[in-house]
C-alpha cells in the first residue's frame, strides 16, 4: 500500500503541477504577452477565460478515460492521462507570443489549455481508485488521502518554481523567457512519473468484476445522474475556495494591491503547504468519524469565513493576508481530505471510474472555471474591500452544503458479529 500510495501521490503531484502552473502564468504575465490589444482588466479576464477553458474539458476528460477506466482497467488511465497532460504543458511553453504571430497564439494557447484539461480529467479518477479499490476498509480514507496530497505537492512545486524565477529574474527577463522554463520541466516530470507508474498492479476490484458496463456513461447517466449533480454541486465550493485563493488572489494582490510577486506567491505557498499536510490527518478523522460530517462542517466553516477572507486579503499585510488564506484552505481540506474515499464508495464498481471522476470534475467546472473570473468582475465594481467577492463564495458554500445533506453516509463499519471482517469497496 505504502508504494501505491507514493506512486498514486507523485503521479498526481505532477500533473496538478501542470494544471496549476498555467493558473499562476495565467494570472501573471499571460494577460499582456497573448491578449495585448486589451486593457490591463480585460486581458486579466481573457486570461482568466483559457484558464477555466481547462475545466471544461475535465468533465469530458473523466468521461473519456472513465470509460478506459471501467471497460479495460485503472492501470491504463495513470500513463495515458499522464502522457496528455506532460505533452500539452510543455507545448504551451512552447507557444509563440501575440506579437511573433497574432491572434494564433491565444488560439493555440486555448487548445493546449483544453488537452491539459482533458488528461486531468482522467488522472483523479484512475489514481484514487487505484489506491482506494486496494486499501483496507478501516483505512481506506488514510490510504485514499495520499493521491489527495499531490495537488499541494503540485502547486507547491509550480509556484516554487515560479517564485524562484520571480525573485532572480528581471521583469523583462520573465516575461521574454523566464515564465516558460516551469512549462518546459513538466517534460521531465512526465517521464518520472511514467516510471513510477509502470510497475503498479491492477485494482483488485476492476480484475473481479465479470460484467463491465458496455458504456459506462449510459449507466451512470440512467441510474446515477443524481448522485453525480449532488457531488458536484458538493465539490463546487471547495474549488472556489482553492482558486480564489490561489489563482484570483495572486491577480488581485499584485495589480490591485500593488503587493510584490514574491510576497504574494509566498504568502499563498504557505497556506498551501499547511493544507497538504494535514491532509492525512483528516483523513483519519474521515474514518473514525465518517465522510458526511466532514464534508458538511467544511463547508459550513467555508460559508463563515469567506467575509473574513476578503476582509483580510483586502489589508495587503502579508501575516493577515496569510491568516485569511490559512482559512480558508483548512475549511478546503476538511471536505477533500474525505473525498477520494467518499466518492468512489458512492459508485458501484462497473462504472465506478466514470461516475466519481464526473462527479469530481463537474464540481471543477461550477466552483473552479468561474471563480476567477467572477470574482476579478466583482472586485472591479466594489472598493477597496470586495465584499461582493465574499458573498460569491459564501453562496457557494451554502450550496454545497445542502448538497452534501442529501448525500448518505459510507463509511464501512465492522460488524459486531464474532470474526467478521470489515465489509470491501465493492
Amino acid at each position: 500500500m505504502l508504494r501505491l500510495a507514493a506512486a498514486s501521490l507523485a503521479g498526481t503531484a505532477i500533473e496538478f503541477y501542470d494544471f496549476f502552473v498555467y493558473g499562476t502564468a495565467a494570472a501573471l504575465v499571460l494577460g499582456p504577452l497573448f491578449f495585448p490589444t486589451f486593457s490591463p482588466l480585460a486581458g486579466t479576464l481573457a486570461a482568466f477565460g483559457t484558464f477555466g477553458v481547462g475545466f471544461v474539458a475535465r468533465p469530458l476528460g473523466s468521461v473519456l478515460f472513465g470509460h478506459i477506466g471501467d471497460r479495460h482497467g485503472r492501470r491504463p488511465v495513470l500513463v495515458l492521462s499522464l502522457l496528455l497532460t506532460g505533452g500539452a504543458t510543455v507545448a504551451v511553453g512552447c507557444v509563440p507570443t501575440y506579437g511573433s504571430i497574432g491572434v494564433a497564439a491565444p488560439l493555440l494557447l486555448l487548445v493546449l489549455r483544453f488537452l491539459q484539461g482533458l488528461g486531468l480529467g482522467g488522472e483523479w479518477g484512475g489514481a484514487v481508485l487505484l489506491t482506494a479499490e486496494h486499501a483496507p476498509a478501516g483505512r481506506r480514507g488514510l490510504w485514499s488521502s495520499f493521491p489527495q496530497v499531490g495537488p499541494a505537492l503540485g502547486f507547491l512545486l509550480a509556484n516554487g518554481v515560479m517564485l524562484v524565477l520571480s525573485a532572480t529574474l528581471t521583469e523583462a527577463q520573465f516575461a521574454s523567457w523566464g515564465w516558460r522554463v516551469p512549462f518546459w520541466a513538466a517534460g521531465v516530470l512526465a517521464l518520472a512519473g511514467l516510471r513510477l507508474r509502470s510497475s503498479l498492479a491492477e485494482s483488485p476490484s476492476f480484475l473481479a468484476l465479470d460484467d463491465h458496463a458496455r458504456v459506462p456513461l449510459v449507466e451512470v447517466a440512467r441510474d446515477h445522474w443524481r448522485l453525480v449533480l449532488l457531488t458536484a454541486g458538493g465539490l463546487a465550493i471547495g474549488y472556489a475556495i482553492f482558486y480564489a485563493v490561489t489563482t484570483w488572489s495572486l491577480a488581485y494582490g499584485t495589480e490591485r494591491l500593488g503587493v510584490s510577486r514574491t510576497v504574494m506567491l509566498a504568502c499563498i505557498m504557505a497556506a498551501v503547504l499547511v493544507k497538504g499536510s494535514l491532509t492525512p490527518v483528516v483523513a483519519l478523522l474521515g474514518d473514525r468519524y465518517g465522510r458526511r460530517p466532514l464534508c458538511l462542517t467544511g463547508c459550513a466553516a467555508a460559508a463563515l469565513w469567506m467575509f473574513p477572507l476578503v476582509a483580510l486579503l483586502s489589508t495587503g499585510e502579508p501575516p493577515l493576508m496569510f491568516l485569511g488564506f490559512l482559512g480558508a484552505m483548512l475549511a478546503f481540506i476538511t471536505m477533500f481530505a474525505v473525498i477520494a474515499a467518499y466518492l468512489p464508495e458512492l459508485y458501484e464498481p462497473r462504472v465506478r471510474c466514470t461516475g466519481a471522476a464526473v462527479g469530481y470534475n463537474l464540481g471543477g467546472v461550477l466552483g473552479g472555471a468561474l471563480t476567477p473570473i467572477v470574482a476579478t468582475a466583482l472586485a472591479e465594481q466594489g472598493g477597496r474591500v470586495p465584499w461582493g467577492v465574499g458573498a460569491y463564495l459564501t453562496g457557494i458554500a451554502l450550496l454545497s452544503l445542502g448538497c452534501f445533506a442529501l448525500l448518505p453516509e459510507t463509511r464501512p463499519v465492522a460488524l459486531v458479529v464474532a470474526g467478521a471482517a470489515e465489509p470491501a469497496l465493492d
